[in-house]
Formats: C-alpha cells, sequence, structure tokens
C-alpha cells in the first residue's frame, strides 16, 4: 500500500511542476550547431516549434522532411530540432542534413535538458503560442498539416 501512495505522490507532484511549467511563459536559451543563440523572448510574437529527435529514431526520421516543409512555407514561424543523442556533433550534423533536416539543429546536453521538462519518449514536439506559453507537448509523429492546424497557419495554394 505503502508504494502505491508513494508512486501517486511522484505522479501527481510531476503533474504540478509540469502545470506549473506550461502556466508560465518557459523561457529558455539554446545555441544551434551554427552558434547563433535562441532565446524564446526573441521571439515573441511568433510561434516556436521545438522538435526533439534522435538519429535511431524511425518515426523522427520520417517527421523531419514534414517539418523542414513546414518551415519553408512558413517562414514566420520558428522552428528548431534538438538531437538527443549526438555523442558525435559533426556526424548528427551530418546525419540531419542527409535526411533533410534543413532548420536549425540544437545538440542536448546537459545544460539543454535543465530547461525544459523531461522528455517522455521521441519523437517529441513542443509548441510555444506567440505569448511563450506552452500550447502543445506531445509523444508522437507531426506532420505538416498538423503544425499547421496548431499554429494556425494555413499552407500557400500549390499550382
Amino acid at each position: 500500500m505503502q508504494l502505491k501512495t508513494s508512486r501517486l505522490v511522484k505522479r501527481v507532484l510531476a503533474g504540478i511542476v509540469f502545470v506549473a511549467w506550461c502556466a508560465s511563459a518557459a523561457a529558455f536559451v539554446v545555441t544551434d550547431t551554427e552558434g547563433k543563440r535562441h532565446r524564446l523572448a526573441d521571439y515573441k510574437g511568433r510561434w516556436v516549434v521545438l522538435n526533439y529527435w534522435a538519429t535511431w529514431c524511425v518515426p523522427c526520421i520520417q517527421e523531419i522532411p514534414e517539418i523542414a516543409e513546414f518551415r519553408g512555407a512558413h517562414p514566420e514561424v520558428v522552428v528548431l530540432g534538438i538531437a538527443m543523442d549526438a555523442e558525435d556533433v559533426e556526424k548528427t550534423r551530418a546525419f540531419a542534413k542527409k535526411v533533410g533536416h534543413d532548420y536549425p539543429l540544437v545538440i542536448s546536453d546537459a545544460k539543454v535538458e535543465r530547461q525544459f521538462p523531461p522528455v517522455r519518449g521521441l519523437p517529441t514536439t513542443r509548441i510555444f503560442y506567440p505569448s511563450g506559453k506552452v500550447a502543445y507537448d506531445r509523444l508522437g509523429r507531426v506532420t505538416r498539416k498538423s503544425l499547421e492546424d496548431i499554429t494556425g497557419t494555413t499552407s500557400p495554394a500549390r499550382p
């Protein structure tokens, strides 16, 4: 009985922490592989999409071209990819390029991970409203259409 109570208390506390994080503007500062700093505060007034992925994650690799297509169609939205398994930065950069990752790439480390709630699995996408509050935080693949639905952007007419 005590073990069940302990688990329940941990889950409730984790939920409270997560809700508090979501309710506030979640400030972050990360640096991409090109050396550019990205601060949530700098993007006030714009949607921000963070996508967590890994080189070994098949659904991650499958969604990267969709995310790149979304970014190309919606330059007003900030899109950042966060690689979670990068022991070798150059190999990860080359892999990202090969699979169509043409948006800023951040290599996760302890400093990056301390700024966000833990990722429960991959792929995970977190989207921030233009106000800086969390709009979406889910495990699973996203598509260009799902990103457009969440951010309220529309696809340009195709010829």
